[in-house]
């Protein structure tokens, strides 16, 4: 990967985490929050999974701009990482107030199952899984599929934490949710 396929991912990145850094503080107040040690063992992963999707090769002809190496695979990766940023964004706009960057539970806490939220239960998560298959479709590296697949271990373990709070708090209904709406990929998880 050289420098052109990195920018081209980085800069949709960019500007989604932008509008999450402007919006964020436009939320309820915790009622509860994950440990640090467990945010950090979700961070890890995701780390490293991101470095290894973003980052050009380190040599030389990696840091010259190429824009020959960007052909109809990468603008095919380009569409689906923008469409997996906009699906986040609108799950993020759906949730609203509910919303927070760790594992919470908010004061009044809603479980919502409409929107993006009627199609998987952890839209957010799908749609910046989505934009990462994206992003590896423009690197075209090897390095890129094992990054995507340390990222889904982290959601995973992430969801698997915001699963059992949910639980415990919304008791059946969000038990019949989980039973009607895949976590994240609709038919297969």
């Amino acid at each position: 990967m050289n420098i052109a396929q990195s920018i081209a991912i980085v800069a949709p990145w960019t500007l989604w985490l932008l509008y999450w850094i402007a919006t964020s503080n436009r939320v309820k107040e915790t009622a509860r929050k994950e440990a640090s040690v467990s945010r950090t063992l979700q961070s890890i992963p995701l780390i490293a999974g991101g470095a290894l999707i973003v980052l050009p090769e380190f040599n030389a002809a990696a840091w010259s701009f190429d824009s020959h190496s960007i052909g109809a695979l990468q603008y095919a990766g380009f569409a689906v990482l923008l469409a997996g940023l906009a699906f986040s964004v609108w799950a993020r706009l759906h949730l609203g107030t509910n919303w927070s960057v760790s594992v919470t539970l908010k004061e009044d806490h809603e479980l919502v199952r409409s929107g993006p939220y009627g199609l998987v239960r952890h839209p957010i998560y799908t749609g910046c899984l989505l934009a990462l298959a994206g992003a590896v479709l423009i690197g075209m590296q090897w390095r890129g599929a094992l990054g995507l697949l340390l990222i889904f271990a982290s959601l995973a373990y992430k969801v698997r934490i915001e699963e059992s709070w949910l639980t415990g708090h919304f008791g059946r209904a969000y038990s019949q949710y989980r039973r009607d709406v895949a976590a994240l990929i609709p038919g297969l998880f």
